[in-house]
């Protein structure tokens, strides 16, 4: 499995492209910003995207998706919980004080924690961590788990936005992802990877070294 990280758009936001090197297939997670130089990526490799999958709705995640479907034809997914917020890209825009043209995509499409999504023979597992968001995820892959805006390097994501709450986000990671193996690498939305046995302990609000 190829995994490649891209930092882009308002805020940094990492984007993450998934090739399966035998079937050719590609993900892309929270596309937030110009779909070009991944094009190019998924075109190196003459590879095909097969979805764009997202860990929530916050427009710095989606906000290079409707770009995106103009030039390939994509269907989005995002838990059913968090679709309310993809289609008010503008308006989060407007409330987080950016001024820009941006549609919300187009082909929505909803999951729950029961379903699962295929690239090549490799399943992405999906695992329901409200609290920075009521449709907050992670998607696991093997060994690999992207999270989004819920799990950073030595720290967790925001509550303090519409729908949040830390005690759901307390839930989440103590009693969802610190239950998975150490060794498990994590991709954030943001910033740099980690693991989660590092979290475990060096976690400021979680870990066991600061409780």
């Amino acid at each position: 499995m190829i995994i490649k990280t891209f930092p882009m758009g308002l805020i940094g936001t990492n984007a993450y492209l998934l090739i399966d090197e035998e079937s050719k297939e590609a993900v892309v997670i929270d596309l937030g910003g110009d779909f070009e130089v991944i094009k190019d990526e998924i075109e190196k490799y003459n590879a095909k995207l097969k979805y764009i999958l997202n860990t929530h709705g916050h427009f710095d995640h989606i906000f290079g998706e409707r770009d995106a479907q103009k030039i390939v034809s994509v269907p989005v997914y995002i838990h059913e919980k968090d679709k309310y917020l993809v289609e008010n890209l503008p308006k989060q825009l407007e409330k987080f004080g950016f001024v820009a043209n941006a549609e919300p995509p187009k082909d929505i499409k909803t999951f729950t924690d029961k379903d699962s999504f295929k690239i090549g023979q490799n399943e992405i597992k999906i695992i329901h961590t409200p609290g920075h968001t009521p449709g907050s995820v992670c998607f696991v892959i093997g060994k690999t788990l992207f999270s989004g805006d819920t799990l950073f390097y030595t720290s967790v994501g925001r509550t303090d936005f519409e729908g949040g709450s830390f005690e759901k986000l307390r839930d989440s990671i103590v009693n969802k992802l610190f239950n998975l193996d150490d060794d498990i690498e994590v991709y954030p939305g943001h910033d740099t990877k980690t693991t989660i046995g590092y979290e475990k302990k060096y976690n400021c609000y979680f870990g066991s070294k600061n409780l």
